[in-house]
């Protein structure tokens, strides 16, 4: 009996074998990268049957390059047991590789039970082929081969391993070499078995028969076009899958970026209200359950205001951003909160005692005496701080807020740079404050807001020229409540944007009314706040309101007062040039107390300089000075092109110097007082007021 070599079939299964190696490596690392359970078993399947088929072929093809004998009948049945037993040696393999610690034990322990099993695939392959002389396997032999396989295995498993944490990260090249190494042990360790079970055989003949040959190549075009397949499936696959961690990714950045936007401030990066809130709760929760007493700190800036009005925005922007910083330096990040201008809110928790917060209030205030350094100038702002604490000043956020904001308050009024923890006396203020809050909250819903108008008259003729829209505010409980009140309340709960957005929609649709009834002339300015004119898209809802009644831009003016608008002078040019833009007009209020540029003011184009009525009650005194400095305000506006309104006026007298100044329009009691819509509206009807 002559045996039989192919060379070609022996390079065929030198190239299953790499196929092999590579197949295990990237099914290792594709496991896991995987994180859904289901993408895990997808490809243990995918991955045990490459390489149970991988495992297979070589076996037969090997056998088929280097026959001792002639093979005679085949069986189907040893083959399906070769199979079987490869495919359960392929999810082993996975199974052994997939762990973070490729534990001794486990290694060992799996190298062996594996290596029986590519024994067993072996010698059901072998067995298959019914080779004419038939084979029969020594204890010993057996032994060597199982060793054989054993180390072979323990190899593999290794180089798997070592690439499973970054099989998409790993180079190709790297991932190449090794598979061929793997591949020439998977032929050699083959190569070996075969000797050891045929030892005793004839030496090969270099021609191989024909129908071996034929049987060799099916079986190793099938396998390598059936593997190959699986890579570039497997490819395609992976680069599916980096490309949609990367989408994956960008979104996760992309939603933690807006997410952040929302709960932080965009000055100092610390938590906003919205998330203190968020985190006030989840820490009275935790209070509740008895971890600990907790304090609320509502902190506030002493002298903060002065320094933005004098130096300007940037200096305050600036001066908060380092005042955050040092502030969170003693206190956690996360405890820590802006709550909207200069001031903070700070939540403390596992608190001993009330001194244990008192205590840290002292330090900050220790902290907060040295200066700043701000753009090469010294700074220096002092802090007053109101404490609260729970379980004993409330039990929830809103009322331990509100409380330690009333303390807070407190230490102002007590000469400022100081605490003050709340206590019962301070309650009537605290609960007013939060009834207003709380009223606030459904004024635009329940009816109990309202315009009044305070008509403005033409310096000379006295003819009705418009009106100052001017909002009050009727408390179910508490009555009518000052402007000056609620309005500041307003700002600090975050509710100004609503109410000044009613304002404005109810001046429209008043005027609008007016309008239809003959009072074509009148022209409403409605004052806006320093929270309110900085919120983004103002003018467009300002317009697109204005544009629903049917009315023109130019028929409503919005007021600021002067120091609002030098606060920070080039974004308030930015502002009113958005609005002028847009068809409306502006005025600066309460002109002459502030600290105006006159290259600002030519910048801000404005239509009208209202003279704060400061200067027009100081005609009384009589004196050239009061006459003098509002003359020179008056030529200073008709120079710029601007129109003069006198505010405040209240005498015959003053009146009378304004006309003679050349002041353009006058408004004050002396004239008319605010009134209603309906009283405004039949006073012009009914000619007691002349309409220009």
């Amino acid at each position: 009996m002559v045996g039989s070599y192919s060379l070609s079939l022996e390079l065929f299964s030198l190239l299953i074998g790499g196929l092999i190696a590579y197949q295990a490596i990237d099914a290792t690392g594709r496991i896991a990268a995987s994180r859904a359970a289901a993408h895990r078993v997808i490809w243990y399947g995918v991955g045990a049957w490459m390489l149970g088929l991988g495992l297979w072929s070589v076996h037969f093809v090997g056998m088929l390059a280097r026959l001792p004998q002639p093979v005679g009948t085949f069986d189907p049945l040893l083959s399906t047991a070769s199979a079987i037993a490869a495919l359960a040696v392929g999810l082993g393999l996975l199974w052994v590789a997939d762990c973070q610690v490729l534990g001794r034990l486990r290694w060992l322990g799996g190298s062996l039970a594996l290596g029986v099993g590519v024994a067993l695939t072996h010698m059901f392959s072998e067995g298959a082929l019914h080779l004419a002389g038939g084979i029969s396997y020594q204890p010993r032999v057996w032994l060597y081969w199982v060793l054989l396989c054993t180390f072979g295995v323990a190899c593999g498993l290794r180089l798997m391993h070592a690439f499973r944490p970054r099989p998409m990260r790993a180079l190709y090249g790297r991932r190449g070499y090794l598979s061929v190494l793997m591949g020439v042990l998977i032929v050699v360790l083959l190569d070996l078995s075969t000797r050891l079970s045929y030892g005793d055989r004839p030496v090969l003949s270099l021609v191989a028969s024909s129908g071996t040959v034929w049987l060799g190549s099916v079986v190793s075009m099938v396998a390598v076009l059936a593997m190959g397949a699986a890579l570039a499936l497997s490819e395609i696959v992976a680069r599916l899958y980096v490309r949609t961690q990367r989408l994956s990714g960008s979104l996760d950045h992309l939603n933690n970026r807006l997410h952040h936007m929302a709960t932080h401030d965009p000055l100092t990066g610390l938590p906003n209200r919205h998330l203190l809130a968020e985190r006030m709760e989840r820490a009275l929760a935790r209070a509740r359950a008895g971890h600990g007493h907790l304090a609320v700190l509502y902190i506030d800036l002493d002298g903060f205001k002065t320094i933005n009005d004098t130096l300007g925005h940037g200096f305050g922007d600036e001066l908060l951003r380092a005042v955050a910083a040092r502030l969170a330096g003693v206190l956690h990040l996360n405890s820590l909160a802006r709550m909207g201008g200069d001031e903070f809110v700070a939540v403390l928790e596992h608190m001993r005692s009330p001194e244990s917060a008192s205590r840290i209030a002292q330090q900050l205030i220790g902290l907060m005496q040295e200066s700043f350094a701000v753009r090469g100038t010294e700074l220096r702002v002092t802090p007053s701080i109101g404490l609260a604490f729970h379980p004993q000043d409330g039990d929830s956020v809103e009322d331990l807020v509100a409380h330690a904001d009333a303390a807070m308050y407190d230490a102002k009024e007590a000469g400022r740079n100081g605490y003050r923890c709340y206590d019962v006396s301070m309650r009537e203020r605290a609960v007013r404050v939060l009834k207003i809050q709380r009223g606030l909250q459904t004024a635009v819903e329940d009816g109990s807001l309202s315009l009044h108008f305070q008509p403005k008259h033409h310096g000379d003729t006295g003819a009705l020229v418009g009106a100052e829209a001017l909002l009050r505010w009727c408390h179910p409980e508490l009555g009518a409540v000052s402007p000056l009140e609620f309005i500041s309340v307003a700002e600090r709960s975050g509710q100004i944007g609503r109410l000044g957005e009613w304002v404005i929609r109810e001046a429209c649709r008043q005027l609008r009314d007016w309008h239809d009834r003959g009072l074509s002339t009148v022209r409403i300015a409605i004052n806006l706040s320093p929270l309110q004119i900085q919120q983004p898209g103002l003018v467009e809802v300002a317009a697109g309101i204005v544009g629903a009644a049917g009315l023109q831009t130019s028929q409503i003016m919005f007021e600021v007062t002067e120091s609002m608008a030098m606060r920070d002078a080039e974004r308030t040019t930015a502002i009113l040039r958005d609005f002028r833009a847009h068809g409306f007009d502006f005025a600066i209020d309460d002109f002459g107390t502030g600290y105006s540029s006159l290259a600002y003011l030519q910048k801000f184009q404005v239509r009208q300089l209202k003279i704060d009525q400061f200067f027009v009650q100081a005609l009384d005194e009589g004196g050239h000075e009061p006459r003098a400095i509002i003359a020179a305000i008056i030529d200073l506006a008709h120079t710029l092109g601007m129109e003069v309104v006198a505010e405040g006026v209240e005498k015959p007298a003053q009146a009378e110097v304004l006309r003679a100044l050349g002041c353009d329009q006058v408004q004050g009691y002396l004239l008319a007082r605010p009134m209603p819509a309906a009283e405004f509206e039949r006073c012009c009807l009914s000619g007691e007021v002349a309409v220009a």
